[in-house]
């Protein structure tokens, strides 16, 4: 509950930020490689935070395709055995590189059931119209693959990211990433939604 609740909050928040930022849009500004790497230490962990979230919205693509690969087949969206593989999995990657592999299990937990949460909007959507229905069935062997490629990267900028996601400012950074992302990536309602649900355990500070 507490989760959801999380996942509500800052939904709400990237679509309040993503209008005040569509109002008056601010100028990009790409850093030189010297500005990069002498960069203080915020700057960084906002980056940090950002590639965080970039990898997540990521992965919830990969939920459209996996949607496609069972919609009409009968298989369920809940595959239990596949999802504890794949937290097995990204805590041992944890552990081999010195991170909490306990962290990592919490961020990916969240980031199945975002996953999930896209499938099952997508399947209620061509439920409701067919019109709108994959005529195409990817293949779930190669996007499992991509996943698993997703998933290394997001554990390894897990590792690399353990003071900005305790940092008391890990919050708002998170959220302003995220809004940069779903602008990025046009993301709509559901995949904002399943964004903001994916990123609810990242932070490590209290609410």
């Amino acid at each position: 509950m507490r989760r959801t609740l999380t996942a509500a909050a800052a939904a709400t928040l990237l679509f309040t930020a993503a209008g005040v930022a569509s109002a008056a849009p601010a100028a990009r500004h790409v850093p030189s490689p010297a500005a990069t790497l002498h960069a203080p230490s915020a700057a960084s962990h906002h980056g940090g935070l950002r590639s965080l979230a970039a990898l997540s919205a990521e992965r919830l693509a990969t939920g459209d395709l996996v949607a496609a690969a069972k919609w009409g087949t009968g298989s369920p969206i809940d595959d239990p055995a596949r999802e504890q593989q794949v937290l097995d999995a990204v805590a041992e990657q944890a552990r081999q590189l010195g991170a909490d592999p306990g962290a990592t299990v919490r961020v990916f937990r969240d980031q199945i059931e975002a996953n999930k949460i896209v499938q099952r909007g997508l399947h209620r959507l061509w439920a409701a119209d067919p019109t709108k229905a994959p005529t195409e069935r990817p293949d779930l062997t190669e996007v499992r693959k991509e996943i698993n490629r997703i998933n290394t990267a997001l554990v390894q900028a897990l590792a690399a990211t353990p003071q900005a996601r305790s940092a008391p400012s890990c919050h708002p950074r998170l959220t302003a990433a995220a809004v940069r992302v779903r602008h990025e990536h046009h993301l709509d309602t559901l995949h904002t939604l399943a964004l903001a649900r994916s990123l609810s355990s990242v932070c490590a500070t209290a609410d």
